[in-house]
């Protein structure tokens, strides 16, 4: 009976010690996370001016039926997030795998001085990138088309023309996925070299190698890297804003959910729509979410779970 007192207490003790170390923590969320989202979504409902707060009156459902059914612009914002997304996700992912795979090669002579050079971009601060492609890009001036010139080629409008913009952006993109590679050089390094040992007793190449060995042991990593670049892309916002301060340019390609947000939100000071249109990006970043969620359990493997 006093052994089960004991631990009783002590499993209380346990409880008011971890609560008082998360408190920083969810006091924290609560603040600067949940606060500002229960206040969103309370505007979604007024008809809320920053420069007027005191002609602030209650629409109701007015500003969802506005951005759902009546703005145009906030649908053609999706599909643009939504093209991009397909063109950029799968360069960007397997570029970071690759590059992944590449210095985790042992053989690889300055390994560790590779590794580095691959994840300082990432730790340039993101506006100073932007700025630094801008001028890598520059129609007249730009790296870009001076190789291709001095190849004989013609130049490629890279940030002004709708055929190019988004490779454009991806290329900045894939500038800084240091953090991305640096998450997948760790799942590599955490598949047991057994598997390689008796796949290459089994006769298997390289390449056999790492479909049935690296892949599926690494389906956990890809699963969250999946999410997070997803999760980024309905957050893509900077490198338009910098570029061209939100104007869309080139034919409104770039007139992203984010920042058709910014715009409604900081610009025209319309808070109440501005807080509808960031719940629909949050929403649709709630779809693909689950859509994961729900079919992982079909390709993603966990070493040691029985199936």
């Amino acid at each position: 009976m006093k052994n089960k007192i004991k631990a009783g207490c002590g499993q209380r003790w346990e409880k008011k010690w971890g609560l008082i170390f998360i408190a920083p923590w969810l006091i924290g969320f609560t603040i600067f996370y949940l606060g500002p989202m229960v206040a969103s979504f309370i505007f979604s409902f007024f008809d809320y001016n920053l420069i007027k707060p005191e002609a602030t009156r209650v629409v109701g459902l007015e500003n969802w039926k506005r951005a759902i059914v009546d703005d145009p612009i906030v649908m053609k914002s999706i599909a643009h997030i939504l093209q991009y997304t397909v063109i950029s996700l799968p360069i960007s992912f397997c570029f970071s795998l690759l590059v992944a795979i590449l210095l985790n090669y042992r053989q690889l002579i300055g390994q560790r001085l590779f590794r580095a050079l691959f994840y300082l971009p990432s730790m340039v601060p993101f506006v100073a990138t932007v700025l630094i492609w801008q001028g890598i890009m520059n129609e007249q001036t730009g790296w870009f088309n001076l190789i291709l010139n001095s190849a004989g080629l013609p130049g490629v409008r890279w940030l002004a023309s709708t055929k190019w913009i988004y490779i454009s952006y991806t290329f900045i993109g894939i500038w800084g996925c240091g953090n991305t590679v640096l998450i997948f050089l760790a799942g590599l390094q955490g598949v047991p070299k057994e598997l390689y040992e008796a796949a290459t007793i089994d006769g298997a190449n390289g390449f056999q190698r790492l479909c049935a060995v690296t892949v599926p042991m690494m389906t956990p990593v890809i699963f969250y890297n999946l999410l997070m670049g997803i999760i980024g892309l309905m957050q893509f916002f900077l490198t338009p804003m910098v570029l061209n301060n939100g104007s869309g340019f080139p034919n409104g390609m770039t007139n992203f959910p984010m920042v058709y947000f910014y715009r409604q939100a900081f610009s025209y000071f319309n808070m109440g729509y501005g807080a509808v249109i960031a719940w629909v990006i949050f929403f649709i970043g709630m779809i693909f979410t689950l859509v994961l969620f729900g079919t992982s359990n079909r390709w993603v493997f966990y070493a040691g779970e029985k199936k």
